[in-house]
């Protein structure tokens, strides 16, 4: 009797903490979740500079005069306009600062440009049935006269190149891809040159049959004129330290004007002068690139 409650007690003794151990909740282990991934946005903050190449559709609206040297009285006024086309090619550097979706900045670029074109300008000779013309005298004999022939007049101008220094203010409408606005002061070099030909008709008064001495003069001149200039665009970022951009300017460098005296003979027997006034503007479609100093 005695060893069967020795055996029953070691029994009960070993299954125990088997069964203590069962009635206890599992323990629950805490993991700290792994991180979100957040896109941390694109900043437009910092230095940049960059290349761009384009097209100008460039104007020039200008004037020919042709006046007396004596009386200083305007003979002729012929005015008309002639585009001012080709290739622009240049680099931009400037800062940005980046407040939230607002990007404002400075920007100063550079560029050569193709640009050219020319005018014809033409100061009549005499009418059917009259001897002088609005610029020139024409001969008279005693039977018959000889009529004033025209003065023709080329006008060639060329953008050599220009520069602005702008404002930027701009609107994140993405992190990556900004629209802005621009504006500032606008320079450049304009190149004119000119020709002027015609025929003096001349003789003795009263005696029939005139001379015709074919004349010309020619000149050139360079000026830099100072202006205003103003546009807007789109920059795309397609990498942290690199940006494209497309970018419509325009620019009105204002009036560029000259004068020159002729061997061609006025109505008052005195040289003929040749002037114009060209008033220059000019507008700018361009793509560029952009590398910005400081990525994201």
């Amino acid at each position: 009797m005695t060893r069967t409650l020795l055996a029953a007690a070691a029994i009960a003794m070993m299954l125990a903490p088997r069964a203590f151990a069962a009635d206890l909740a599992v323990p629950h282990i805490y993991t700290k979740a792994p991180p979100v991934a957040v896109d941390p946005g694109y900043n437009w903050s910092g230095f940049y500079a960059g290349l761009n190449v384009g097209y100008g559709w460039g104007r020039s609206a200008a004037t020919a005069d042709f006046a007396d040297s004596r009386s200083g009285a305007l003979l002729s006024s012929s005015p008309g306009r002639f585009d001012l086309d080709g290739v622009t090619g240049g680099g931009q550097i400037g800062y940005n600062w980046q407040r939230e979706m607002v990007v404002f900045g400075v920007e100063a670029d550079f560029q050569a440009s193709g640009q050219k074109g020319s005018l014809a300008a033409l100061c009549a000779g005499a009418p059917d049935g009259l001897q002088d013309g609005v610029c020139t005298p024409g001969h008279r004999g005693d039977n018959t006269f000889d009529p004033a022939l025209p003065v023709a007049f080329n006008l060639t101008q060329k953008l050599d190149w220009f520069g602005t220094v702008r404002g930027r203010l701009g609107i994140a409408v993405t992190p990556r891809v900004l629209l802005y606005g621009t504006g500032g002061l606008a320079y450049g070099r304009i190149s004119t040159s000119g020709s002027v030909s015609a025929i003096n008709v001349g003789g003795f008064a009263g005696a029939d049959g005139g001379t015709f001495t074919p004349v010309a003069a020619s000149f050139g001149s360079s000026t830099t004129k100072v202006g205003w200039s103003a546009g807007a665009g789109v920059e795309g970022a397609f990498a942290d330290n690199w940006s494209a951009r497309l970018e419509y300017l325009y620019v009105d460098l204002g009036t560029v004007s000259g004068s020159l005296t002729t061997p061609v003979i006025a109505l008052s027997g005195a040289p003929l002068i040749v002037g114009y006034r060209s008033h220059v503007t000019d507008n700018i479609l361009r793509l560029g690139v952009n590398y910005r100093f400081s990525g994201t």
